[in-house]
């Protein structure tokens, strides 16, 4: 399982000359919240737009670099084309509240997890009440319902079932967070 935040930041390389392509910047999601691709660091020159790379030619995602086939993976794209990402689209999933059907709030998205299956979906997200709360209680994690159907993400709050608070559960930290920065 992979967290979100692990994967922002790595650089992407590009097999077939080992030629480094950029850094990844954001992920990007389908209108199903699907994991659909990376978005790459363009640089100041290119405000209008972005590089992205589809998460079907990903072909490793590793702890410490991003692995692509070669460097045609990597796509020019609008950022208006880019409607749902973590945080850098018009719809970001980063800070979202977690509400259930029955109107108790969870937290807010401070990282979500997936697997490294091309075209997966969130499987779970870590919450978080803010900064104090963080220090003093720590992270929680929220695992996500099974049923896709189950979970409404929306464009101002993501909707779980009622009950989902007896599946959270305290985030463990681990030595590889140690130091790493998150946006």
């Amino acid at each position: 399982m992979l967290r979100l935040q692990h994967v922002i930041g790595l650089p992407v390389i590009e097999m077939n000359a080992g030629k480094h392509v950029g850094h990844v910047k954001d992920a990007w999601f389908d209108e199903h919240w699907q994991l659909g691709g990376i978005i790459l660091d363009a640089g100041r020159r290119f405000l209008t737009s972005m590089k992205s790379v589809l998460w079907s030619d990903v072909l490793v995602c590793g702890e410490d670099a991003v692995i692509i086939m070669n460097e045609a993976s990597v796509k020019r794209s609008k950022q208006a084309e880019i409607q749902r990402s973590f945080h850098t689209g018009l719809i970001r999933l980063k800070d979202l509240p977690v509400v259930t059907a029955d109107g108790e709030q969870l937290g807010r998205v401070s990282d979500v997890y997936f697997d490294e299956i091309q075209g997966t979906q969130i499987v779970g997200y870590e919450l978080t009440d803010g900064f104090i709360a963080d220090i003093m209680e720590g992270r929680k994690w929220l695992p996500a319902p099974l049923q896709a159907d189950e979970v409404m993400l929306g464009k101002d709050v993501i909707i779980v079932p009622a009950g989902s608070e007896d599946t959270l559960s305290p985030v463990v930290v681990s030595e590889t967070d140690i130091g790493r920065n998150e946006l």
